[in-house]
């Protein structure tokens, strides 16, 4: 436990002591957000807002993360696990910061082309997906990830094989760090959203240590898991929610800097990250529900615009569609902060729900 408050306190404090120098950092060298025309004319009075502050997350997470194990702490060494995910949120960042130090430079809204963003992210998938079914051992003597599809646990009844595997963690990937990275299109919108997400996931993860199935505080019980490393998993996810409460000091409305895909990228990727670890890979869509519906929104204007000329939305993502049907950007927000509430309540109802169903 102490090893839990340790990582969320140096996430929080590192996020929140060098967004501000970002700000300024990127301020005088000029590295001011582009905005869409076609966007809510309210944003324009956002155009050269800094960017690119998701550098301040990546930061924390690492410094949380390793925080944590230094010595003298009575904790275990990082795990396998841990390094996996922490792997491919960093990876996922550096694609972002790539993206984003585009758009500064060349001064526009645009950065890396569909192909290139897509490449990087395959690249970071195929990786995390072939290195998570590797380095067996731990307290249960499994893999971080198994080739079974999982909803609380594994569904054994599913079970997909390596290569498939390896494309779902590519669909997974992919599909969590788009989400994220649309859902940054307002103030304090993704970070604040991510901190709730990220808190879900350090019950989650804190429960099934509890629980283990063999090496936890009371292993074997009924309804135990079989999670390689959960309380790493857990000072990662603490270690998210400290890094984005820290940031959205900074990035709550108005905005004083923007994470940028480096950050919504990033956390994307420890999204994807968590839910294949934990083996909550369906579980995982009710926790991030907000995140699910900003991507399908996206997916059904395209489709519906190319097939038939028409928009269903005013504008994708989803929460454009509010602001132009006239709410208020902090109203949005609030909103969808509450939704995101009630879906990680919901989703926590479920994963205890199941536990009594075992037989925990």
């Amino acid at each position: 436990m102490r090893q839990i408050v340790i990582a969320g306190a140096l996430a929080l404090a590192v996020s929140i002591l060098l967004t501000p120098v970002l700000i300024k950092l990127f301020t005088r060298q000029g590295y001011g957000q582009e905005i869409r025309v076609e966007g809510p004319q309210s944003h324009q009075t956002k155009r050269g807002t800094p960017s690119m502050g998701g550098v301040a997350i990546v930061a924390a997470l690492w410094v949380g993360y390793w925080g944590a194990h230094l010595p003298g702490l009575g904790g275990q060494g990082p795990s396998a696990s841990g390094m996996l995910v922490l792997g491919l949120a960093t990876a996922l960042g550096l694609v972002g910061f790539l993206d984003d130090y585009i758009k500064l430079a060349k001064g526009r809204n645009l950065g890396l082309n569909k192909t290139g963003k897509s490449i990087g992210q395959l690249l970071a998938a195929v990786a995390f997906g072939v290195l998570v079914l590797q380095f067996r051992g731990g307290s249960t003597g499994s893999s971080p990830a198994s080739t079974k599809l999982s909803y609380v646990r594994d569904i054994d009844a599913i079970a997909i094989g390596s290569v498939a595997f390896v494309i779902f963690c590519w669909l997974i990937v992919a599909g969590w760090s788009n989400a994220v990275n649309f859902t940054d299109g307002l103030d304090g919108l993704a970070a604040g959203s991510m901190a709730m997400v990220s808190g879900t996931y350090v019950l989650v993860t804190f429960w099934q240590y509890r629980n283990a199935c063999v090496g936890g505080p009371k292993p074997g019980g009924p309804g135990c898991y079989e999670v390689r490393d959960p309380l790493d998993l857990a000072l990662i996810a603490v270690a998210g929610g400290g890094a984005c409460l820290g940031f959205l000091w900074w990035n709550a409305a108005p905005a004083k800097i923007f994470m940028g895909d480096t950050g919504s990228l990033a956390l994307g990727g420890l999204l994807a990250g968590l839910s294949i670890t934990t083996r909550t890979e369906l579980l995982g869509v009710v926790i991030g529900a907000l995140f699910i519906v900003e991507l399908v929104s996206v997916i059904i204007q395209i489709a519906v615009f190319r097939t038939t000329g028409r928009r269903v939305f005013r504008m994708a993502p989803f929460h454009h569609h509010f602001e132009l049907g006239g709410w208020a950007e902090t109203t949005v927000i609030i909103r969808f902060w509450l939704l995101t509430a009630i879906s990680c309540a919901l989703a926590l109802s479920l994963f205890y729900g199941e536990f009594l169903s075992a037989g925990g």
